[in-house]
């Protein structure tokens, strides 16, 4: 059954569906009188609940952030003009479905296409690699089936761009297609840059986890960084190589690539891109995640009022965005 297109769902529409909580707000009245509200979500969006007043505190019991509950209500709006927003007023008590009955990831946003689509790229990009050592590298990662399965299901961000089951293959997918393009226009070398696109975002896999909650940051992002995180799992794979296989200055240069890749100091890099290769690799990520976060911006139905073609000034984009009426076809 496909799951309920929350971002479409129109007001005074019915909801009767299984959702996710993904967060649960205690808070109070003026005059000190609890009320309660929920975020719920599946794997197209998400929906606030309207404030579960203080009459019926008892019909979000059990709705903690990470359970799954079945809600019944309508959909209304709320807000001033120019700023209203979608919500669910509940008709009647969630009911929580037991954790056993339910699959977290099926509540989870996923990458529209199938993960082989990627796969099959990423893997005739290897066999495409000249240079023997660096073909070496690239598989002591990509030719891991354990790696692999986790990579696969990854998000590459939390909350902005391929915030998505998968998303992180897919965007590295993007950058390693723009960075090779680049490098071939700008007589770069393709196989180190097709090897800094691959390998600039590992470190995602220890910065971020899937839990009840969703995505989330690791302790790890907050005390090392994914970009240090990406060096430290390099130099320990580069260490099971045999000795000889790559000189100090090649080690360098690869370390080079995921250090540098998001381009300046401010922006998290502990170096600024200082080759050729580490300047493509930097404005392919830029690339890959600037403009999902513009297509997701155009796509969000939350992001415009009414039958407006210009959005209200959002987060991700940082400005106004335009929604084509016409097509070109």
């Amino acid at each position: 059954m496909p799951a309920l297109d929350l971002p479409r769902l129109a007001i005074g529409a019915r909801v009767q569906h299984e959702l996710l909580v993904t967060e649960r707000s205690e808070k109070k009245t003026a005059a000190g009188d609890p009320f309660v509200v929920l975020t719920l979500s599946n794997s197209t969006g998400r929906i606030e609940s309207a404030p579960i007043w203080s009459d019926k505190l008892e019909w979000a019991d059990g709705a903690d952030a990470g359970r799954v509950v079945q809600v019944i209500g309508d959909v209304t709006e709320w807000g001033k003009s120019g700023q209203r927003k979608k919500q669910l007023a509940l008709t009647a008590p969630v009911r929580v479905i037991p954790p056993e009955s339910v699959s977290l990831d099926d509540f989870l946003p996923r990458i529209a296409d199938d993960p082989q689509k990627y796969w099959t790229w990423i893997d005739k990009a290897r066999s495409e690699i000249q240079s023997p050592a660096i073909r070496r590298v690239v598989d002591l990662f990509f030719g891991d089936d354990a790696f692999r399965v986790r990579f696969e299901r990854w998000p590459a961000s939390v909350a902005a761009h391929h915030a998505l089951i998968g998303g992180l293959l897919q965007h590295v997918t993007e950058v390693a297609v723009f960075a090779r393009t680049i490098a071939r226009t700008m007589h770069g070398n393709t196989d180190l840059a097709l090897a800094g696109a691959l390998l600039h975002d590992i470190g995602k896999l220890e910065a971020y986890e899937i839990g009840p909650h969703g995505f989330a940051y690791t302790p790890a992002h907050f005390l090392v960084g994914h970009v240090v995180l990406g060096l430290q799992m390099l130099d320990e794979r580069l260490a099971t190589l045999p000795a000889g296989t790559l000189i100090p200055s090649q080690v360098r240069e690869l370390q080079h690539l995921v250090l540098a890749h998001h381009g300046s100091l401010e922006f998290g890099s502990p170096v600024l891109p200082a080759t050729l290769e580490a300047e493509i690799v930097h404005w392919a990520d830029e690339a890959s995640a600037k403009a999902s976060d513009m297509g997701d911006t155009i796509a969000d139905s939350t992001a415009f009022d009414s039958d407006e073609q210009v959005s209200r000034r959002m987060w991700r984009v940082g400005r106004r965005v335009w929604k084509r009426p016409h097509d070109w076809t």
